[in-house]
């Protein structure tokens, strides 16, 4: 079958590592498991890193990419996959495919069967296969972690990247008042039509918040103490300007701070981000949609660092 998958680790150019072509068939690892037949994929930066060779070693190779899927299952039906597999090699007792397991950039990919959930009437493949891994992520840090249900108002630093984006658009949806920062004025343009106040970074807000989305790290963060309400959840899922910021602790104790970390989410988060997205009419920001057979040209647009939302692979293309 056709696949796009790491054959190589090349950190200073990761797409000089990234091959396309056959792959064998998907095996079964026990009789948990069954073969998917892939509609639809999303990319994500944790593509990028495995390219890089970050999470992957040598002996692994080939490894097929992607963690993002919707597909058809063996009985027929409509399903998006729910990317977290148990893998008790692994220190954190699981891992995400394509890390341990061959990922969903193929035309088929074998996962447990209790990872399918049912997708729902309306939700087109392509838009449910933005969710399991950055939208996913985004909805536990809004309402697991940050318990936006009790927040009026919420920041989303470095908007424009995945998940930041994603936490824009349900924070929105769910009637939030939405402060969103972004170094580049057009990304800010479109933040905005999104239905948040868009700022450059560091800017002051109108407003303290209860919930600060924090997926850039050093670069934004004390922007993100100083900005936070009285007893304010500072969520952290990411670190990509830096993973080691000064943290004023009188600020913290002060001011009655949570700093919480979290990445991804449970089956349980991710059906009701489907239903969330297919009841509030909620759909994916997609930055383009791109037909496997130019798989290449999709991470290609995703190392540009232009992109605003998510690039989608439509298999049946």
């Amino acid at each position: 079958m056709r696949a796009a998958f790491a054959s190589r680790f090349d950190d200073a150019d990761p797409l000089a590592a990234l091959t396309v072509g056959e792959q064998p068939e998907p095996s079964l690892p026990d009789d948990d498991w069954v073969t998917l037949r892939v509609t639809a994929s999303s990319l994500n930066h944790h593509d990028l890193w495995s390219l890089r060779g970050v999470g992957l070693r040598a002996e692994q190779l080939p490894m097929i990419l992607g963690c993002d899927a919707a597909g058809v299952d063996p009985e027929g039906n409509e399903v998006v996959v729910y990317p977290v597999v148990p893998t008790p090699g692994d220190p954190r007792g699981m891992s995400i495919l394509s890390e341990h397991f061959p990922g969903t950039l193929a035309e088929r990919v074998a996962v447990p069967r209790w990872n399918l959930l049912p997708l729902p009437a309306g939700l087109p493949a392509t838009d449910a296969a933005c969710l399991p891994t950055a939208w996913l992520t985004a909805w536990r840090m809004l309402t697991t972690k940050g318990r936006v249900a009790d927040a009026d108002a919420v920041l989303v630093q470095g908007a424009g990247g995945g998940v930041a984006t994603a936490a824009v658009a349900l924070a929105a949806a769910m009637g939030k008042r939405v402060y969103a920062t972004s170094r580049d004025a057009a990304k800010r343009e479109r933040i905005a039509g999104l239905g948040a106040t868009a700022l450059e970074p560091g800017a002051r807000l109108p407003e303290r918040v209860d919930v600060v989305i924090e997926t850039v790290g050093a670069a934004t963060f004390d922007h993100s103490l100083k900005s936070a309400a009285l007893g304010a959840r500072i969520v952290v899922s990411g670190a990509t300007a830096g993973h080691e910021p000064t943290v004023n602790l009188r600020r913290v104790f002060a001011m009655q701070l949570e700093i919480l970390g979290t990445s991804m989410g449970t089956p349980d988060e991710l059906a009701a981000l489907l239903s969330f997205c297919a009841e509030r009419g909620v759909r994916p920001v997609v930055d383009s949609v791109v037909p496997f057979s130019r798989v290449g040209d999709a991470f290609a647009r995703l190392h540009s660092g232009d992109v605003f939302g998510k690039v989608v692979v439509d298999h049946t293309a």
